[in-house]
C-alpha cells in the first residue's frame, strides 16, 4: 500500500521547511534501507513542502502505523528536527488518500499560489531523482506518472492554470506596491537555476532592462552570457549592491549569501531605498536584512502570508477532475490486485490448450481451420471469467477474487498489485 508524509505550508512553520529542504531531499534511500516495510520512496522536496511517497509491502494498519513512526524517526534524525516537532507538523496519508493527494499537489491546487506552474516540474524531477538512487518501485512509477498526466489535463482543461500565478509573479506583484515603475530600477539577480530565469523573465515583463546577475556558485558569466544580462563577480559584487535598487534572490546556495554586513557596508554612502526579494530556502538573505535603514525584505514566509485564498484561483473543474483521474487510478490498482491470479488461471487454460492441439497434431488429427476454432473457442470462455474478475476487483474484492481461482484451478496465487504479468495471458 501507499504512504505520503507531508509537511506543507498548510501544516508547518516556515522555519521547519527550511531545514527539511537542506538534507531531507536525499533520505530517499535511506527510508527504503533502514524503515521497516518500505519497499519504495519518492521524496518531493520544495520551497514550500517536504513530502515522502512510501511504498509499503504490508497493507495492514500496525504495519502502516509503524513504517509512518519509523520514517519520521529517520528523517528527524537526518534533518535535526526533533520527531516530536515533525510529527506535529506533519500530515500522513494512507491508501486511497495517496493519489488524490499527488495529484492536486502536482497540479498546483495545494501550492501557496494556487494553479502556480512550477510544481509540476518538481515533482517529475523528484521522480527522476529517485530512479537514478534506485528507490521507484512499479507502484511510485505508476502514481508519479499518473500525476504528471492528472496536472497536464487540470492544466488543459480548467481555469486554473490561467488564474494561477507563480511564486516569482506574486513576489513582484506584492513589491509593486512600493515600487511605481519597474522600467526605472537596477536589479540585482542573485543565483542563475530555473528560477533564477524565471525571474528574469518576469522582471522583463514589467519593463526591467538593467539587471546584473551573481552566482555564488561562479556561473554568473554563463548565465549573462545566455541572457544578455551583466555578469557580477565577487570582486564587483559590493559595487552592484550599491547601486541595486531591487535584489531578487534565488539561489539554492546552503548558507546565507548576503549578510547584514555586506549590504550595509556596501550601501553606506547612499539613502537610496531599496527593495530585497528572498525566494531562497533556506534563505538567501540574513533576516537582519530587513532592519537596515531604507531597506525593505520580502522572503517566502511574507509572501505565503499575502497569497490569494484558495477559492480566488481554484476551480471547481479541477477538484472534479482531480477526483475522476483519482478514482481512476484506484480502479487501475484494484485490477493489478487480481493480474496474477487472471494470469496464472489464462495461462493454465491455453497451456491445456496447447497440450490437446498438440495430442491431436500427432495423431493427424488437426486442422489449421480446427485450430483457428478451438483457440477462438477458448478466447471467448475466458473473456467473462477476466473481466468478472477485474469488476469485482474494482469493487474492493481482488482478496475473493484470488482466493476462489486459487480454490478453483489450485494456482497457488496471491494478489500483487505491483505483477504486470503476461500480456498473452492477462488481457481478454
Amino acid at each position: 500500500m501507499l504512504l505520503c508524509l507531508s509537511a506543507s505550508h498548510r501544516t508547518a512553520a516556515f522555519d521547519l521547511l527550511e531545514r527539511l529542504s537542506v538534507s531531507g531531499p536525499s533520505v530517499g534511500p535511506d527510508l527504503v534501507d533502514h524503515t521497516g516495510f518500505v519497499t519504495g520512496a519518492v521524496v518531493v522536496a520544495t520551497c514550500n513542502r517536504f513530502e515522502a511517497y512510501l511504498d509499503i509491502d504490508e497493507p495492514l494498519p500496525a504495519a502502516r502505523e509503524l513504517a509512518a513512526q519509523g520514517a519520521i524517526e529517520l528523517i528527524a534524525e537526518r534533518t535535526g528536527i526533533t520527531a516530536e516537532e515533525l510529527r506535529g507538523s506533519t500530515a500522513v496519508h494512507s491508501g486511497p488518500e495517496v493519489a488524490e493527494h499527488l495529484f492536486a499537489v502536482s497540479s498546483g491546487l495545494e501550492s501557496v499560489v494556487v494553479g502556480e506552474g512550477e510544481i509540476a516540474g518538481q515533482v517529475r524531477r523528484a521522480l527522476d531523482s529517485a530512479r537514478v538512487a534506485g528507490t521507484t518501485s512499479p507502484e511510485l512509477e505508476r502514481l508519479f506518472q499518473r500525476a504528471s498526466t492528472a496536472s497536464r489535463a487540470v492544466q488543459t482543461n480548467t481555469g486554473v492554470g490561467g488564474a494561477g500565478r507563480s511564486i516569482v509573479r506574486l513576489a513582484l506583484d506584492l513589491a509593486s506596491s512600493r515600487i511605481s515603475d519597474w522600467r526605472d530600477q537596477e536589479i540585482l539577480l542573485v543565483g542563475t537555476g530555473k528560477y533564477a530565469g524565471a525571474s528574469l523573465a518576469a522582471l522583463r515583463d514589467r519593463g526591467v532592462t538593467e539587471v546584473g546577475v551573481f552566482s555564488p556558485s561562479g556561473r554568473a558569466h554563463k548565465f549573462a552570457t545566455r541572457e544578455g544580462v551583466r555578469a557580477v563577480t565577487r570582486e564587483t559584487l559590493a559595487d552592484a549592491l550599491a547601486t541595486a535598487t531591487v535584489i531578487v534572490t534565488c539561489s539554492t546556495a546552503e548558507t546565507v549569501v548576503l549578510t547584514r554586513d555586506m549590504i550595509e557596508g556596501a550601501r553606506s554612502a547612499t539613502s537610496a531605498p531599496l527593495f530585497v526579494i528572498d525566494m531562497g530556502l533556506p534563505r538567501n538573505v540574513d533576516p537582519a536584512v530587513g532592519g537596515l535603514p531604507h531597506t525593505e525584505l520580502l522572503d517566502l514566509e511574507t509572501i505565503r502570508l499575502h497569497a490569494p485564498l484558495e477559492e480566488l484561483a481554484a476551480t471547481d473543474d479541477a477538484r472534479a477532475l482531480i477526483g475522476s483521474a483519482a478514482a481512476a487510478y484506484h480502479a487501475e490498482s484494484a485490477e493489478q490486485q487480481v493480474t496474477s491470479a487472471v494470469v496464472a488461471y489464462r495461462s493454465r487454460v491455453f497451456d491445456l490448450l496447447d497440450a490437446e492441439l498438440e495430442r491431436l497434431r500427432a495423431r493427424g488429427e488437426a486442422t489449421e481451420a480446427a485450430e483457428r476454432a478451438m483457440r477462438h473457442l477458448v478466447s471467448v470462455l475466458v473473456h467473462a471469467p477476466t473481466q468478472r474478475a477485474k469488476s469485482l476487483a474494482r469493487e474492493g474484492r481482488a482478496a475473493e477474487v484470488t482466493a476462489a481461482f486459487d480454490v478453483l484451478f489450485d494456482l497457488g496465487v496471491k494478489p500483487d498489485a505491483d505483477e504486470a504479468g503476461d500480456e498473452r495471458y492477462a488481457t481478454a
